[in-house]
């Protein structure tokens, strides 16, 4: 029996290197995707119907919330969300931290302002990501939950048994990502926000098609990167892109062990002081905006940088034309642009000899959070 592949490597030697399942779900992402369109589709009514009520209240504050890798779903989603929305005059949507809502809650939470909160979490066990929603319900006098999830058993997911303040969503099975570093767990539970509150089956079934050429045409031009001796890689991007450049640096961080320093930042806000890093052993990748008008300042970055010829690497995963072609919205274009950068990360590992899926076996960083203590908060309604 022939040996199955991901990533372009065969299942033995991914087992061998420590990078199973880091590959294969990494790879599995466009089948699951599809897959959480069938199941979104199933439930649809169910979620709209407890929702919509939610959406018309005058004055609600959406907060879209995780810890981490979670957090930067929110991140992502809240440009496009509030330009698409159409939401009514004193209704806003912004995306906070369960670590800043922990450490400050009377900094973020409004006991009188009415609050739908929308929680990400891959195992729903994190200890800021329980503590956040019992502190919501503590300080704000009208809070619902919609818990985005991708375990069954975790503490999030048990919340909403039985209460009808809390609405679950969970993501298939396989998005329960297995290895330490969240991927397939990260775009589906970022996409099934967008099913909920901007579907678009166009956008849908283009990103389905640039993501599959990805995995299909392009691993071997990631894998030639990733070989690139460098000591820094900074990820750019604007607007939902930002929040996407700053995954992908977390995405190297957590894969290299810290070996590899990886940042992120806005193409304009780059010129601010964060440029003067770039050196002959820095590579930058620019996820461009297939916006005209955003793409024009990335473009004259771009321009710049290659001018400067300081950096060992200066592009974007795709070209204008393929851009072009593709026809996405940024937040669409999200999906393949993090998928390249969850490959350049995988194959950075590889290179450097450190298990993709357990990058600190020593145990100082965990797959799920551990040893933070939870303080009473005395504020409240």
């Amino acid at each position: 029996m022939s040996q199955q592949e991901f990533l372009g490597i065969d299942s033995a030697t991914l087992e061998k290197q420590g990078a199973y399942w880091t590959a294969r779900e990494i790879a599995q992402q466009p089948t699951i995707w599809s897959q959480l369109l069938d199941q979104y589709q199933s439930q649809q009514s169910c979620l709209q119907q407890w929702l919509q009520p939610i959406m018309g209240t005058p004055a609600l504050r959406i907060i879209m919330t995780g810890a981490g890798t979670s957090a930067y779903i929110g991140e992502a989603l809240r440009p496009h969300l509030t330009d698409v929305l159409g939401l009514a005059p004193g209704q806003v949507i912004e995306a906070i931290s369960t670590t800043d809502i922990l450490s400050n809650p009377g900094q973020y939470l409004r006991a009188d302002v009415p609050t739908l909160m929308i929680s990400y979490g891959r195992s729903g066990n994190s200890p800021e990501s329980r503590a956040a929603v019992a502190l919501a319900d503590q300080v704000i006098g009208q809070c619902w939950h919609l818990v985005i999830s991708c375990n069954p058993e975790g503490a999030l997911a048990r919340a909403c048994q039985s209460n009808p303040c809390y609405q679950l969503f969970l993501m298939p099975e396989q998005a329960h990502d297995k290895s330490f570093a969240m991927t397939s767990s990260f775009t589906s539970m970022m996409l099934a926000t967008l099913l909920i509150f901007a579907a678009d089956s166009d956008q849908f079934s283009a990103m389905i098609e640039q993501s599959k050429s990805l995995l299909a045409d392009s691993l071997s031009e990631i894998k030639a990167l990733a070989q690139q001796d460098c000591k820094r890689l900074v990820f750019l991007g604007s607007g939902p892109l930002l929040g996407i450049a700053r995954e992908a640096a977390l995405k190297c961080l957590e894969l290299t062990a810290g070996r590899l320093v990886s940042c992120y930042e806005s193409p304009l806000g780059f010129r601010h002081g964060p440029k003067s890093m770039v050196d002959e052993q820095t590579q930058i990748l620019l996820l461009k905006s297939g916006h005209s008008y955003t793409g024009a300042y990335d473009q004259d970055l771009l321009d710049e940088l290659r001018s400067d010829d300081k950096a060992m690497y200066i592009s974007s995963p795709f070209s204008q034309k393929q851009l072009e072609q593709g026809g996405l919205a940024d937040i669409w274009l999200a999906f393949p642009y993090i998928l390249y950068c969850q490959c350049l990360a995988f194959y950075k590992a590889l290179y450097l000899g450190i298990s993709a899926d357990n990058p600190c076996p020593s145990g100082e960083v965990n797959r799920v959070v551990q040893g933070v203590t939870l303080y009473p908060y005395e504020g409240g309604r």
